[in-house]
């Protein structure tokens, strides 16, 4: 295939507009003699497609479901918005249902959708008094050996351990699995000072920034300041006008920058679908718009996928050039699959997505097929 002229997001963050060659299921450098189906992108972006590292569910499904069929209509339903490769997240649960996800995913294999290339494991080694709509009865303190018993499970899918560094053992915790997964800070009441010691110790990553924390002030920084101070620190937002106030999403870039923040969902199961009932972590979830709440108000994940985080987040003023670093190369690199996805480079699989001047998606292509 040949998607000719299209404003091209390059490896150095720029739009240029020129051809691209695809062979096979990878991008190619030149065009092949047997290539006949020519793309006309005239007009339109072609960005390399997004990596969401942390959502729940979509479609009427939820990963913690634990069955191929729920991973495979949610990795349908993402690839087809433009969401080409998927590390979704766990809850709060007991482990029971944690062992039977984690050997799911382990044993899941598909050609049809986005790619699984990772699980998030958001739970258990949470806070309770920031728990948000993680399930209070199966919190438990960081226990490393536990987190091994699970990685083992997953086949080593596990590329993000979410951690409350305040807990009994989360320090000794951070210590010793540092160098084997992402650690990352997460629904925690941690002060600056704790959470700084938690940077320093090896994690490196803070989930869902401003949400199941404590907020940023200007004698308390908490664990947005702890962040912003540690360098090395990404930061997850989640851009659909829910959980973060645009003006906030405007003065995040900011501070920390288009190199450290990693946009992603938080979607879950009635994201793609109409207002009603739901659930999350096997508690009850009542969705209005793309608002998702548990019965007392507190905002249990999103209803919007990552392209329409994307979108959103370019309607607030964001630089669409910014926005795709943030949601296709930014978190490629965080889980280590940079050399194969994340951008449009001769040799890297050809998962890419056409949009047109409104950002609406035009075509999708995974692993050199349309989708649309």
């Amino acid at each position: 295939m040949i998607i000719k002229n299209a404003n091209v997001y390059t490896e150095d963050g720029i739009f240029v507009k020129k051809d691209i060659f695809l062979h096979e299921d990878r991008i190619a450098d030149q065009a092949a003699d047997q290539d006949t189906d020519i793309l006309d992108a005239e007009g339109c972006y072609l960005i390399p497609g997004l990596t969401d590292l942390h959502f729940h569910g979509c479609v009427g499904y939820d990963f913690c479901d634990g069955t191929k069929e729920a991973v495979e209509a949610m990795a349908e339903y993402e690839a087809k918005n433009g969401v080409t490769t998927i590390a979704p997240a766990t809850m709060t649960l007991d482990d029971e249902r944690l062992t039977n996800i984690f050997k799911n995913a382990a044993e899941y294999s598909s050609d049809k959708g986005a790619a699984l290339v990772g699980i998030n494991m958001e739970g258990p080694y949470l806070s309770l008094a920031k728990k948000g709509a993680q399930n209070p009865a199966y919190l438990r303190t960081p226990s490393i050996e536990h987190y091994h018993r699970m990685q083992e499970l997953s086949g080593g899918l596990i590329k993000l351990v979410a951690i409350a560094p305040e807990e009994e053992g989360a320090l000794e915790f951070i210590q010793a699995v540092k160098d084997e997964v992402i650690v990352s800070v997460a629904h925690t009441a941690a002060d600056y000072e704790t959470a700084a010691k938690a940077y320093a110790a090896g994690a490196s990553h803070l989930t869902h920034l401003y949400n199941a924390m404590p907020p940023f002030s200007h004698r308390n920084p908490g664990v947005i300041g702890a962040a912003f101070d540690a360098e090395h620190c990404h930061v997850e937002l989640i851009t659909d006008g829910v959980h973060v106030d645009p003006s906030v999403v405007r003065a995040t870039f900011k501070m920390f920058g288009e190199d450290r923040i990693i946009l992603i969902s938080d979607s879950m199961m009635a994201t793609g679908l109409s207002d009603g009932s739901y659930s999350l972590g096997g508690q009850a979830v009542t969705v209005r718009g793309n608002k998702a709440t548990l019965a007392d108000g507190t905002i249990a994940g999103s209803a919007t996928n990552l392209m329409q985080c994307l979108q959103k987040v370019v309607s607030f003023g964001i630089p669409l050039e910014a926005a795709v670093k943030c949601a296709a190369v930014n978190p490629a690199k965080e889980i280590g699959i940079y050399d194969q996805y994340g951008s449009i480079r001769p040799g890297k699989y050809a998962n890419l997505v056409l949009l047109d001047l409104d950002l609406q998606v035009k075509q999708v292509i995974l692993k050199g097929r349309k989708l649309l």
